[in-house]
């Protein structure tokens, strides 16, 4: 008869809730004996890749019996020369989570600070708490705007990190030009910005800022980008971070070898010279957001203006069965409790047809179920 191993685990892990992401098609089907699915909950392109990038792959694959580049170099040449930094600038990683995680091991030690919003995408804390940090969270606005006075407040003699999700998620909001120039000039020495810009991409506002302006300017920030989203390619965890060289040097210290592996940066490098697709995807999502917004308006459902490719909607004290209810359809979108917001919905952007199937059920159910 076995036992149980006696060793204990480290005290943070107490404190450490695994990331849940959005229910995989196959796991629906399954469930429900569905043959069709629509899933608009993980923020992906519809579109899928581009055929560019399929046979890049596909070309790639005799090569699979070597390692991958393990300094990306490739890979940060093409960056650098779409970012219009050098090379130095950069560190590509294993999606954006691993960046996250980089960050935190290179940075917090236990009892040290980080200083993110909330609600806002739930990796910050978790790298903080593997490294034994403490976490200082400030709620963001009535209207999920930032307020940049409490997010100056919130930093102590403590704080190492301070994160900044924009476009946020879940919610779409963003931050302006003007405020992160302030909150950068106010930013105390010894404090990182990381302001995590997956979502930039879809972005229109013209106050709008990647922060790549300050990066180019000297500024103690790093800006964290993906090729998960616009670029479709989820699958394979490509995203990378952009800062002083000096920040770059640090992380790299601690950055597993091989982390991105082959295939990977070769459909990254093709999907930045891919701009048909880009602009494809970019004039989709727009077009879809507005299709959403139109519904939601003629339903009397409540919204969250949005610049990125999801729409967060407050469904009412309902919201909670409507989801299981469009879930049994074979409609996956993502249930505002895992932010605490019980009342709300999470809608991906998908394509024109699967966003007029999600109104359809939609107003179906508010008919038959209410907010």
């Amino acid at each position: 008869m076995s036992k149980l191993p006696t060793i204990h685990s480290r005290k943070t892990l107490e404190k450490i809730q695994s990331y849940q992401p959005g229910m995989p098609i196959w796991e629906l089907k399954k469930m429900y004996g569905l043959s069709h699915v629509i899933k608009l909950a993980s923020n992906e392109n519809p579109l899928g890749p581009s055929p560019k990038i399929i046979r890049a792959i596909l070309g790639s694959l005799p090569e699979l019996h070597r390692y991958p580049d393990a300094n990306t170099t490739t890979l940060k040449e093409h960056l650098a020369d779409h970012l219009k930094l050098s090379p130095e600038h950069l560190l590509v990683t294993n999606g954006g989570d691993e960046l996250i995680k980089l960050l935190s091991e290179t940075y917090l030690e236990p009892e040290d600070e980080i200083v993110v919003p909330s609600p806002t995408f739930r990796e910050y804390e978790f790298g903080a708490h593997v490294m034994g940090a403490a976490i200082k969270t400030v709620p963001l606005e009535a209207d999920y705007a930032f307020n940049v006075s409490a997010i100056l407040a919130a930093i102590t003699d403590r704080t190492k990190l301070v994160y900044l999700c924009s476009p946020n998620n879940p919610t779409g909001t963003y931050l302006t030009r003007q405020d992160l120039a302030v909150l950068l000039d106010q930013l105390p020495d010894g404090v990182l910005l990381v302001l995590d810009a997956a979502y930039s991409h879809y972005a229109t506002a013209e106050d709008y800022t990647t922060g790549m302006e300050f990066v180019r300017q000297g500024y103690p920030i790093l800006v964290l980008q993906t090729f998960s989203k616009i670029y479709a390619l989820a699958g394979i965890r490509v995203g990378f971070g952009v800062a002083h060289p000096f920040v770059i040097q640090k992380i790299l210290k601690v950055k597993e070898p091989f982390n991105v592996n082959s295939l990977a940066q070769t459909a990254a490098i093709t999907a930045l010279g891919d701009v048909e697709h880009y602009d494809k995807s970019l004039a989709e999502n727009t077009k879809g957001r507005k299709q959403l917004y139109d519904a939601f308006d003629e339903m009397n459902i409540s919204y969250t203006v949005s610049m990125s490719n999801f729409v967060l909607a407050k469904l009412g004290p309902n919201a909670g069965a409507i989801y299981q209810e469009l879930l049994a359809r074979g409609i996956i979108l993502r249930y505002g409790d895992t932010w605490g917001l019980p009342e709300h919905i999470r809608i991906s952007v998908g394509t024109l047809e699967e966003n007029q199937i999600l109104i359809e059920n939609l107003r179906e159910l508010l008919l038959t179920i209410g907010k």
